[in-house]
Parts: structure tokens; C-alpha cells; sequence
């Protein structure tokens, strides 16, 4: 199973000071809490896009490759990236690149965003969510599958033997997770290709969480892909954790009454108890992850949120140290010691390339250039001139 952390950018006042991170603090922040998740030795860490204030991370593919660039084990994830209103041949092309930089160390989240205005922003209709979230993925899975794709579809222009750029590592595109909230059509959507479903697992009871994972397990095994509890399932989840639950609750409060997410609406004592949020010791969420089990089943990814809400970054890396330290290892064994032998690990490249029967160059080579329209030499031809 994979553990790791997600970060959404935001750029929240700390109620404690009164002050706010500038972009470029934040920025450089994030790259120092992906550095510190692989030092306490996490497994994954995953940044989220959004194209307004009060949020930093409009290009998480830029900042992704710079810490794929100070990371030698790390996976890196999104959270998410937006299939409604990015171009899919561009998302072809950045995760393709990313992959090649981090050596494969790259998966992806898919979804529709929480922000209603990004939809016009790109020239999108917000009515349109649900059909373009569709076409837009299946295209983006041809330009990953196929070497030529000629297409048309109702939302861009058509391609005509239109080849993505770079292809992907190895033949093997990055795996996809399709992210969603309360949406059944994004379920449905990630059983049918049999790629994985996240759920953040933050704002809703058990309940919706359960009703929604057991829709997704349900449709992958009706659509061929393996036994319901053999599905890929990833889970969020928000903790502030101090040794002493009492100290937790007592640092946590103003940041959570604040915090334009959640605060001013109902208690920390309340939301801790309706959602999953977990503010106390170590030994708390070490029994509160453990219970996600209980009602989603065996599943292969759980992401923490621990840098939001205006927490200084101090405050950040030492709740990773915890989790490295006195929750990691204990969730390690146990998930390990509770999960079946015939459910699967989180995917990883070096497996997907295994299971294609390995690596293949998938280099596409033009039979002439596009600008002159004269044939390439070969690379024989070069060295002997």
C-alpha cells in the first residue's frame, strides 16, 4: 500500500500571526514538503491545479519536474489534474514529458475541479462537465494507446494523423486515477477503463464514501477487470496530529475555525466526528486510517492533507516527521498484515511495464520533416557526414 501526501497550493492567512505566505514562499514551500515526504520515507506526493487565487499551483507538471529532479524514490501524483478544461493533447504531452524526467515515477488524477468560473476561463461551459470529463479522457487514452490517431469528437477541433509527443516511457502510459467527490458518472467512468478511483475522503460522512467506492467495485468487476475487491482504490484524508491530543485540538482550533474550507460552520469537535478528519496523537490516526478499511474494504493508496488551513511550514514538516516516525510504520504493517494475497499493490510503473511483458522503445520516427517535407537521414547517414 502507498502512503503519501497531497497539497491543494492555497495561500491561507495564519489566524495565529496574520500573515500569509507570498506565492513565491509557497511555492518553494511545496517543493520542501515533497522533498520531506520521501526523507520520512512516504511514498507518494500528489499537488492539486487550480487557476486562481487565493492557490499557486496553476502548473503542477513545472513543479512536479523540479521535484522529480531533487527525488530519487517518490512517486508523484496529482490532485487533480482537470480533464474539463485542459486540452487533452496537452495533458498527452506534459505527463508524457513528466514521466520521461522522473523516470516513471508518475501517475495522474483526473477530475472536474471545485471552482465553477475555471470552466469559461478556458472557454468551457460548467453545463458541459460530465460529457467532457468523457470525451476529453477517451481521447487522452488514444493519444497514449495509439501512435496515429485521427479523431473528431464535440468539444475541439479534429486530429488527423496526429501523433502525441513525446510517447509514453516505455510503451506504458501513466496510470490514472479518476478523482470525485459525489459523482457516480466518474465511478463509472474509472470501472470502465479499469483505472483507479480516489475519493478525497475529506468533506463527507462514511457513509457517502462507502456508497461510492462500492458503486466503483462494483462496475470494475461488471466490466471485466477483475473481482470488486481487486479494484484500485485511493482514499484522502486531513490530520494535524501533536503527541498529546489535547495539545492537537488546542494548536488546531484556529486554523480550523478559519479556514475558508470548513471554518465558521459547524465545531472542530463536530466535523471531527461526522468526516474523517483526524486532529489528535499519533495513536488516533493510526486508528482512524485503520478504520477506513472497515467500510471501503482493502484499498492501495491513503494521502494525507497536512499543509493547509495557513499552517506554517514548520508546523508541516514536523507533522510529517510524526507521520514518518509513529504513524507510517505501524499502517505499513497492518494494512499489509489485514490485505488478502489476491488483491494488488498500488500500481507502479516497473509493474505495468512487467505486466506488458516489458520495455519497449516507442519512439515515433517521421518519414519527413514537417517543415521541408524532405526525408531525415537516418542516424547512420548523420555520423558518416
Amino acid at each position: 500500500m502507498q502512503f503519501g501526501v497531497f497539497s491543494v497550493s492555497d495561500l491561507t492567512v495564519d489566524p495565529t500571526t496574520g500573515r500569509a505566505p507570498s506565492e513565491a514562499e509557497r511555492i518553494k514551500a511545496i517543493v520542501t514538503i515533497a522533498t520531506k515526504a520521501e526523507e520520512v520515507g512516504l511514498d507518494v506526493f500528489a499537488l492539486g491545479e487550480h487557476h486562481n487565487p487565493p492557490f499557486v499551483s496553476s502548473s503542477p507538471t513545472t513543479t512536479l519536474a523540479h521535484i522529480a529532479a531533487r527525488t530519487t524514490r517518490l512517486q508523484l501524483s496529482t490532485a487533480t489534474t482537470l480533464i474539463t478544461t485542459n486540452d487533452p493533447v496537452r495533458i498527452a504531452e506534459d505527463y508524457a514529458m513528466l514521466q520521461h524526467l522522473a523516470d516513471g515515477r508518475v501517475d495522474l488524477m483526473l477530475g472536474r475541479g471545485n471552482t465553477g468560473p475555471v470552466y469559461p476561463w478556458f472557454g468551457k461551459d460548467i453545463r458541459d462537465g460530465i460529457p467532457l470529463a468523457v470525451e476529453n479522457y477517451a481521447l487522452l487514452r488514444r493519444l497514449w494507446d495509439d501512435d496515429v490517431v485521427d479523431w473528431s469528437g464535440r468539444f475541439r477541433t479534429p486530429l488527423q494523423g496526429f501523433t502525441s509527443t513525446p510517447r509514453p516511457l516505455d510503451g506504458v502510459p501513466p496510470f490514472v486515477w479518476h478523482g470525485s467527490i459525489r459523482t457516480p458518472q466518474i465511478a463509472e467512468q474509472a470501472a470502465y477503463y479499469g483505472d483507479g478511483f480516489f475519493h478525497n475522503n475529506i468533506f463527507w460522512p462514511k457513509e457517502h464514501t462507502a456508497r461510492m467506492v462500492e458503486l466503483y467495485r462494483r462496475r470494475f468487476e461488471h466490466h471485466g477487470h477483475g473481482a470488486a475487491d481487486q479494484a484500485i482504490v485511493g482514499l484522502g484524508g486531513q490530520v494535524f496530529m501533536r503527541r498529546n491530543s489535547q495539545d492537537a485540538v488546542r494548536e488546531f482550533r484556529p486554523y480550523f475555525d478559519d479556514a475558508p474550507v470548513y471554518g465558521h460552520g459547524p465545531s472542530l469537535e463536530e466535523y471531527s466526528r461526522e468526516t474523517p478528519l483526524t486532529v489528535g496523537s499519533p495513536q488516533q490516526v493510526i486508528e482512524r486510517t485503520l478504520g477506513f478499511r472497515e467500510y471501503v474494504g482493502d484499498y492501495q493508496r491513503q494521502l494525507f492533507l497536512v499543509d493547509h488551513a495557513g499552517l506554517p511550514l514548520r508546523t508541516v514538516l514536523e507533522q510529517l516527521d510524526l507521520l514518518g516516525e509513529e504513524v507510517l510504520p505501524v499502517l505499513r504493517r497492518e494494512f499489509a498484515a489485514l490485505r488478502p494475497a489476491h488483491v494488488p499493490d498500488a500500481p507502479t510503473h516497473a509493474a505495468r511495464v512487467a505486466a506488458r511483458g516489458g520495455s519497449r522503445d516507442a519512439t515515433v520516427r517521421a518519414a519527413a520533416d514537417d517543415v521541408t517535407d524532405q526525408a531525415r537521414h537516418s542516424e547512420t547517414e548523420v555520423r558518416v557526414r
